[in-house]
């Protein structure tokens, strides 16, 4: 597999689901209350601890550079920098990712800097959270600080991570913090996620013009479950409500004309969306961050429903993850292909691909994880063909660089190149991080 010079190799995490560290001034999130409240992850897990980033980032960065990524993709803790949300920021936690910065820069690996990844401050939570319209000028205020912060050396930002999830999961089925269930609420931190999307872009290239910016948007390609007109209607609606919603904002085509019709047919209000709405949604992006999984057949019954056909857990059937995702590596360049043909993106990155699987160290401390190398090598193959038909793909970032707290689902899933050990933080490189390694290698 070859690879253009200019493409860059690299691995992702996000804050809550590795830094731990509580400490030195760090407020509350609505992932550290959600993750206190009984019954709502796995075994009662939460992410004080997590992988203990906050103090061991030097020796994570040291990994980084042995694995030979060109890049780090990683998230800033927003109660971490500003405790309350607004207000005073915390001197420690912007300390914490200047060193970060600083490490990864000497490292001779770019930083590639993800505003939010779904832990909004819980003080903006109590206010109304993503349902409330302030939330977008707050959003603004925290990404100017860090750009003013980290700018002279962080020269590409992701805006906001999964909208979708942060909207959907959170606040209509309710299993992701701050664990509302209200559809008309979804619809309504949607639109905020997507104006406070346009509004940081704005902000930051106000700071420095240089600024590469993007969004990572989380795709579920679909296909109908059978040719029945039923099915068909399934998709096209399930498409609209997991992926146009969001694409076609970001790219200044407003919202999906088909899904507003079924929307108001179901009587859901869209009072929320104000005339310039749409235009601050979509100021140009440099790039479009593309996280990809998994895809799916959808039937009649299941046009806003996403439920995995088998269960997450230990032992999956031949062709599924732990987390109970088809294996599809063929519908990644497929959906590339279209999403480029659709919108005519710059530039295509891939911000997240990877799998499951919860092999531990043998005997003799290894970790053979053949299941996740078969995943990675698969979807890395489809891309590298995809590259070469002439899509515009300019990089890869593995999910992910630490087996980490995987939200709802505790320690249960780990999606990592590297083993934690949670109890005592020993890191093992995974056989899967030397095929990475070697792979990035040979791609020069």
């Amino acid at each position: 597999m070859r690879f253009p010079d200019s493409f860059l190799w690299g691995a992702a995490t996000s804050a809550y689901q590795i830094e731990g560290g509580r400490e030195e001034g760090k407020g509350t999130s609505i992932w550290d209350t959600f993750a206190h409240t009984p019954g709502k992850t796995y075994l009662g897990q939460t992410g004080d601890s997590a992988c203990d980033h906050y103090h061991r980032f030097a020796e994570d960065v040291e990994l980084m550079a042995r694995l030979g990524i060109d890049v780090y993709r990683f998230s800033i803790a927003w109660s971490r920098v500003l405790p309350e949300g607004i207000g005073a920021a915390n001197p420690n936690g912007l300390g914490f990712y200047d060193r970060l910065v600083d490490d990864l820069v000497a490292h001779r690996i770019q930083p590639w800097v993800t505003i939010f990844h779904w832990d909004l401050p819980q003080s903006l939570q109590d206010q109304g959270g993503w349902a409330n319209r302030e939330t977008v000028a707050a959003f603004a205020e925290f990404t100017r600080l860090l750009g003013d912060t980290l700018a002279d050396r962080v020269f590409n930002w992701i805006t906001i991570n999964e909208p979708w999830v942060a909207a959907f999961l959170g606040h209509y089925e309710g299993i992701h913090a701050p664990g509302v269930t209200e559809f008309d609420t979804a619809l309504v931190a949607a639109h905020n996620l997507l104006l406070s999307h346009g509004k940081a872009a704005t902000t930051l290239r106000e700071r420095n013009p240089d600024a590469r910016v993007g969004i990572a948007l989380d795709c579920r390609p679909s296909q109908p479950a059978s040719d029945s007109l039923e099915d068909r209607e399934a998709q096209r609606h399930f498409d609209g409500f997991r992926n146009r919603w969001f694409f076609d904002p970001v790219f200044g085509r407003g919202y999906p004309a088909d899904m507003l019709e079924d929307y108001r047919k179901a009587d859901r209000s869209l009072d929320f969306i104000r005339e310039g709405d749409l235009e601050s949604m979509a100021p140009p992006i440099d790039f479009l961050g593309v996280n990809y999984y998994t895809s799916l057949a959808v039937g009649a019954g299941r046009e806003e429903s996403e439920e995995p056909v088998v269960a997450p857990g230990p032992n999956p059937p031949e062709g599924f993850t732990e987390m109970g995702w088809e294996i599809t590596p063929e519908a990644l360049p497929r959906y590339l292909w279209e999403l480029y043909e659709r919108y005519h993106p710059s530039q295509i990155i891939v911000t997240e691909n990877g799998a499951s699987y919860s092999d531990g160290p043998d005997a003799n401390g290894v970790v053979n994880d053949q299941r996740r190398i078969d995943y990675l090598h698969r979807h890395v193959e489809a891309l590298a063909q995809a590259i070469d038909d002439g899509l515009p793909v300019g990089g890869y970032f593995c999910w992910s660089l630490l087996d980490n707290f995987e939200w709802g689902h505790g320690f249960s899933q780990r999606f990592g190149l590297v083993w934690v050990d949670f109890e005592t933080q020993t890191r093992i490189p995974k056989a899967s991080f030397e095929w990475y390694r070697r792979t990035i290698k040979a791609s020069r």
